[in-house]
């Protein structure tokens, strides 16, 4: 019986790498540029170290709870999350955010599935975790931002961290009146474990030895297919498709016209050409400073679904597992993108 246990996600494994194998081969008979080279190079070398990022992520997050650093962890950020009612695990899930994503997404996980927390505060967590994700991407991306843009990079930023600050505020102010009532099974107030549990020694190395190839096994299930069809789509075009469709869409609707190239460089080179387009525009009078502001936020806020589509959405529900990891997906995108434009709105209304 307990062999059959460990093996048990064995099956569904190999299920997931068949249907894998059989869309690879599909895909290399009907797609013209579907070669070796690409799959090797787009597919599995970016796939191979996504499984390396979140199986370290894993074994971290483990390790870290195992280990009893979560009381320590989470006495960094314990006054916010005490206010929101979402408990130790979530704060110790919040600072480790700071560091990697997929670790703090893995605690939150485990902290689910051993009932040391509810699903409405994994929701919540989860969503709060955005602040540290802001940080964590925050140094790749402003001292090329701000040299481009300058005035308009750095109002840029303004809207997008005041964005990702009302979303906390807001998440936490629900946790603090929506969770007292709620059947979530709080942890101890004192971030103390259960009496009964076992030594810090023996539940690492129950989690590495036992735990880790079971909760791997079960996220493999799900990111190599996901990964791999949302490969498959990307070589057949589908993405710049809908690149094309939403930015078609936002330039008609909502830029004006001089900010087009603006608009869709940002959004298909990965903002990078983006900004430095709008800074070349900005330098030579065509926008002015609160016309590139906008234009560089619907052109983030257009790209988006994109992104998430491609970049997030195998990791989540591999993680997650795939219905609480679409619904986690489209729930925080749907609150970031949402923020943005209130934000962004309440400047272009006053500057």
């Amino acid at each position: 019986m307990k062999n059959r246990k460990k093996r048990s996600k064995i099956p569904g494994l190999l299920a997931a790498l068949g249907i894998t194998l059989a869309l690879l081969i599909t895909a290399s008979l009907t797609i013209d540029t579907m070669t070796g080279d690409i799959i090797y190079g787009r597919l599995v070398k970016p796939l191979f170290r996504l499984v390396m990022f979140i199986s370290l992520g894993l074994m971290i997050g483990q390790l870290i709870e195992a280990s009893g650093w979560t009381r320590y962890l989470a006495a960094v950020a314990a006054p916010l999350f005490r206010f929101g009612n979402m408990g130790v695990q979530c704060s110790a899930a919040f600072t480790t955010a700071f560091l990697s994503g997929t670790v703090a997404n893995a605690m939150l996980v485990d902290f689910y599935k051993e009932g040391r927390i509810c699903k409405n505060q994994l929701f919540l967590a989860n969503l709060t975790n955005q602040l540290p994700a802001y940080f964590l991407h925050l140094p790749t991306t402003v001292f090329i931002v701000i040299p481009l843009t300058g005035t308009a990079g750095i109002i840029y930023f303004t809207i997008t961290f005041t964005a990702v600050v009302l979303r906390t505020i807001l998440l936490l102010t629900y946790g603090h009146y929506k969770l007292p009532g709620s059947t979530c099974a709080m942890p101890l107030a004192d971030g103390t474990y259960d009496p009964k549990a076992p030594s810090k020694r023996t539940s690492a190395r129950e989690g590495v030895t036992r735990r880790f190839p079971k909760r791997l096994m079960g996220v493999l299930t799900f990111v190599i297919p996901i990964y791999t069809l949302v490969f498959v789509l990307n070589t057949m075009g589908l993405f710049n498709i809908l690149r094309d469709i939403l930015a078609r869409f936002v330039v008609t609707r909502v830029v004006p016209v001089e900010s087009l190239s603006v608009v869709v460089l940002s959004f298909v080179a990965e903002f990078t050409s983006g900004f430095a387009a709008a800074g070349a525009l900005l330098d030579a009078g065509v926008l002015t400073v609160k016309q590139t502001v906008l234009a560089l936020i619907i052109g983030n806020i257009t790209a988006f679904p994109v992104r998430a589509l491609r970049h997030q959405l195998p990791r989540y529900m591999g993680i997650f597992e795939p219905k609480m990891g679409g619904q986690l997906l489209l729930l925080g995108q749907g609150f970031r993108v949402a923020s943005i434009i209130l934000v962004t709105v309440i400047y272009a209304t006053v500057a």
